[in-house]
């Protein structure tokens, strides 16, 4: 086989290059039916060519029609509709009762015939009107449409709407490819010459020596192959696991619990007044029935923290309602997770360091970067000697190992911290503040009804779903969700 020592050319790869000697280009869809290959190895060939400058190729996507039966037989007879008048048209002005009409789904020809004007009922039969009779020496415009489109003709998509409706033609978007050889694929496909060469040796070729007498397939190293796409964890997976794998490493331990609880661990362990505006239902996700509530004692310090204040405080001054606590809810926070722990946590064990990632769902109008359900993660640390500078020294470390080396902190307000921050981190790319979420220290409020005394406990709980979409460049947060394959193969890993 006679060919340019530079070029280690594979037989699909000459195959197709010979056959565009003569013919400068050709689509790809008629070098796969001229040289009856596989789709696959006709695109393996123009790709490989293409690399090394021997083919150009160029998509360009199309509408491709296709006729229908119907619309084949209308070709042949007639549109439906006009073939009813015919059968009709013999029998004068009389007419013919429907009854005796043998046209085939006569009904659906009926309805275009009176939509028309070619047919009337008079005296309990079918009669052609004078329009009906005159169309049948014309063309409809639908069977004008079907004829164009018949002989290859463009037509506009609307004019393709219309066959389709009529069931006449059905059309879809393809991407057409049009192959053209260069001036060096020329040059390469003088003196080539196809033949069989072989890829793999079988024992009983060496044991014959008829490996003399074959060609064998030279090894290409860089020819293109079909990606292999193994399994992976999705990419928000992945980010809560790096995030997990942060938190484990700083020593702290992971919280868990339920999605559904009731208002008293999610609002009032946490101060939250009962008259408070994330308490109604155009924030907050609320359940028919009630929940059970913790021991008296537990219920008894968060209803007096509400009602008179502890530790010198005064509270929210007014009447606090155990039905109101016992309604159940999708958690709207992680921090509901914290206040479970508290009241699990024993003076004997501190210090503790405890993490939580979890899903929360809020009652947000919908957005480009809110859902009804999104990630938060949490964190609290209770410390006897712990205090404000330990706050912000944890989150400094957490978002550094994110990959956000600036982070600051702003005085800000929540309901059940004091002092409280909001965050931000410098981000590298954009060179502008992120607001990520809220940080401080539990009220006493929150702390002693639950441990029993006001220990500092640092708390946090910034949104998550953000930082995610900054790392893989989501411009829309429920692109973090639509399961989009090609999204999901071609995602980065994250952090890696």
């Amino acid at each position: 086989m006679l060919m340019p020592q530079k070029y280690n050319l594979q037989p699909h790869e000459i195959k197709v290059l010979k056959f565009l000697e003569d013919k400068d280009a050709a689509l790809a869809s008629n070098v796969e039916k001229s040289l009856a290959m596989d789709p696959v190895a006709v695109a393996r060939a123009i790709y490989g060519l293409e690399q090394i400058g021997l083919l150009k190729s160029k998509d360009e996507e199309k509408l491709v029609v296709r006729i229908t039966p119907e619309g084949e037989t209308t070709l042949a007879s007639g549109i439906i509709e006009k073939r009813l008048v015919s059968e009709i048209t013999p029998s004068g002005t009389k007419g013919k009762p429907l009854s005796e009409i043998m046209l085939s789904e006569k009904n659906i020809a009926l309805g275009f015939a009176k939509k028309k004007g070619y047919a009337e009922f008079a005296g309990g039969a079918l009669v052609a009107t004078k329009a009906g009779i005159d169309a049948l020496g014309n063309l409809d415009s639908e069977e004008v449409l079907l004829k164009k489109a018949a002989k290859g003709e463009t037509l506009k998509k609307e004019e393709l709407d219309i066959l389709r409706s009529r069931r006449l033609a059905d059309y879809s978007l393809k991407t057409i490819r049009e192959v053209r050889i260069t001036a060096e694929g020329k040059k390469a496909a003088q003196g080539l010459e196809v033949r069989d060469e072989v890829s793999r040796l079988s024992p009983e070729m060496i044991k014959s020596m008829g490996w003399k007498e074959i060609s064998l397939r030279k090894y290409n190293v860089t020819a293109p192959v079909t990606p292999v796409f193994g399994g992976r964890r999705h990419f928000v997976n992945q980010a809560i696991d790096y995030v997990r794998n942060v938190w484990l490493d700083m020593g702290f331990k992971e919280m868990t619990g339920p999605l559904v609880n009731t208002g008293f661990w999610n609002f009032d362990a946490l101060f939250v007044p009962q008259d408070h505006p994330a308490r109604e239902m155009q924030d907050t996700f609320f359940f028919q029935g009630k929940g059970t509530l913790p021991d008296k004692k537990l219920v008894s310090g968060v209803k007096k923290a509400h009602e008179s204040g502890v530790n010198g405080s005064r509270g929210w001054q007014y009447k606090w309602s155990e039905e109101e606590a016992a309604r159940l809810l999708l958690r709207t926070h992680t921090t509901v997770l914290s206040a479970r722990t508290l009241a699990q946590i024993r003076k004997d064990g501190l210090p503790a360091k405890y993490f939580a990632i979890g899903r929360v769902f809020r009652n947000e109008a919908l957005d480009w970067k809110h859902l009804f359900e999104f990630n938060q993660v949490e964190g609290i640390v209770v410390d006897p000697d712990a205090n404000f500078k330990n706050l912000l020294g944890y989150l400094k470390e957490f978002f550094g190992k994110l990959g956000f080396e600036k982070a600051r902190f702003r005085p800000g307000y929540f309901p059940y911290t004091e002092m409280s921050i909001e965050i931000d981190v410098f981000h590298p790319e954009r060179k502008q503040w992120v607001e990520l979420g809220g940080a401080g220290i539990f009220r006493p409020e929150v702390v002693e009804p639950l441990l029993g005394e006001p220990i500092p406990v640092l708390a946090w709980g910034p949104g998550f779903d953000r930082i995610i979409m900054d790392y893989y460049k989501i411009k829309y947060i429920r692109d973090l969700y639509g399961n989009d394959v090609k999204q999901l193969r071609e995602m980065k890993v994250w952090m890696r």
